[in-house]
């Protein structure tokens, strides 16, 4: 019986076994602020019904054959085990604030279970929220974003799926009107900054490293106690002051207002510590599959399209340069845009994907998971972005107030991921609390920091 349910197994990829190493333990926690107090029973007849129960990956058990290679097992579901009820209200000023202690929380002193598929529900009765635990091994931010969207509907057409928008991408059609001279130098500039961009990713596996500063992490960081904030954003806002920088995208000005918000928070905690233009070193996920629209993400639930279910995303090292005061904040995005821009032609991303894929496939997890853990334990933030439904969703027939998402806990001090949603963009910003004990300052300085781009924009 053994050897034929051993044959059935299917092995797990070389990215669900990284992220299944001690040191790149990560778990996806999507939060469900609801409008309404919460039916679990309907929660779980859903739950039930759904196509998530169906999905080979929501009901496997995680399990090692023999010679210790992971693989996935197929297994009877109970959503009593995967649901999770608490009654009583989470010790905090409101219900925001308590949500973001208990997610705080979960980010290090909360495993999932290896005898169960590796995802959970947990249920804040009293604060209506919903908080849905992944296991990174099982999908990534878009795999995740397909699974929502297949479980959910619009808030004002029940019968009707949501739609999403993708608003990070440029809507200057210049590039298809260069002419083949400019491709060609395009590809060469590429290649040559590639290959720089490459070097420096293999130094920052190895050795080269952030200088010091109050919001620095390191090895060992990853175990520390987490404090949870959010940064609140008006899409509106940002395509505003996307509008202001030629050929600009969302993704640019969010990088622009993380690196003029980290300014004016190194300013308040250590003045006049830091030279204007210290590099700080970010390090973002980038999805690497197409843009999908909404069909081929619930085409992608069901296992039904060519756009894979998994994890498929590159890294970039992305640099903030320090600036005391003062700096016109459109300049931050300008900054932003020309780098990102460089980063975008030398297929850095796809490079730490297959370099990844490669290390895992010829010398294992173990040694591809030190690699992701050096690079991590020499920057100094992470920051990822992904975009979520356009309008107001319901969930069970409860409309959506807000959807916002987190990890579990790196060696960085501060990792940050934004989630669009009907208009607003929030942005969870987790923190080792010994290192950064203020994240709502820090939040705001990123909120003051659109603010004042804004009024910027409106200036030019």
């Amino acid at each position: 019986m053994g050897n034929s349910e051993e044959e059935r197994d299917e092995p797990l990829t070389p990215a669900g076994r990284l992220f299944l190493r001690p040191e790149m333990n990560q778990i996806i926690h999507c939060i469900i602020g609801c409008k309404n107090p919460i039916d679990v029973a309907a929660v779980r007849s859903e739950i039930t019904k759904s196509v998530m129960i169906q999905h080979p990956r929501f009901s496997s058990l995680m399990v090692r054959n023999s010679r210790g290679r992971e693989h996935w097992r197929k297994t009877q579901i109970d959503v009593d085990r995967h649901v999770i009820v608490f009654e009583d209200p989470v010790a905090g000023a409101g219900d925001e604030e308590a949500v973001n202690d208990y997610v705080a929380d979960l980010a290090v002193s909360s495993p999932l279970s290896p005898d169960k598929p590796l995802w959970e529900i947990h249920i804040l009765r009293a604060h209506n929220c919903i908080v849905f635990r992944i296991h990174h091994a099982l999908g990534d931010g878009i795999s995740l974003m397909s699974m929502l969207l297949e479980c959910c509907r619009k808030a004002d057409e029940p019968d009707q799926r949501p739609t999403i928008s993708f608003v990070g991408t440029s809507s200057n059609s210049s590039s298809n009107r260069i002419n083949q001279r400019r491709k060609l130098w395009k590809v060469v500039v590429g290649m040559l900054m590639g290959l720089v961009f490459i070097v420096e990713f293999v130094l920052r596996s190895l050795w080269v490293k952030d200088r010091k500063t109050t919001v620095s992490g390191g090895a060992g960081v990853e175990l520390w106690p987490r404090k949870l904030a959010t940064a609140k954003f008006r899409l509106d806002d940002m395509k505003m002051v996307k509008e202001a920088v030629a050929d600009a995208t969302i993704n640019d000005v969010l990088f622009g207002v993380i690196s003029c918000g980290l300014s004016r928070y190194l300013d308040s905690r250590s003045p006049k510590a830091l030279r204007d233009g210290v590099q700080i070193t970010g390090l973002s996920m980038v999805n690497l599959r197409k843009q999908p629209g909404l069909q081929e993400l619930s085409d992608m639930m069901k296992g039904n399209s060519g756009i894979r279910w998994g994890n498929k995303f590159g890294m970039l090292l992305l640099p903030v340069y320090y600036h005391h005061g003062g700096a016109d904040p459109l300049q931050y995005v300008k900054r932003a845009k020309q780098m990102i821009d460089l980063k975008k032609q030398s297929l850095e991303a796809h490079f730490s994907y297959n370099v990844g894929y490669l290390a895992m496939s010829c010398f294992g997890p173990k040694v591809a998971s030190w690699l992701n853990y050096r690079i991590v334990c020499n920057t100094t933030f992470t920051i990822s972005n992904v975009i979520g439904p356009k309008e107001e969703i319901a969930i069970v027939g409860n409309p959506v107030k807000y959807l916002r998402v987190t990890n579990t806990s790196l060696p960085h001090a501060i990792t940050m991921h934004m989630l669009s949603y009907a208009g607003r963009a929030d942005m969870q910003i987790l923190v080792a609390k010994d290192i950064v004990p203020d994240p709502q300052v820090l939040a705001k300085c990123f909120e003051n920091a659109l603010h004042q781009m804004k009024e910027a924009a409106t200036q030019e």
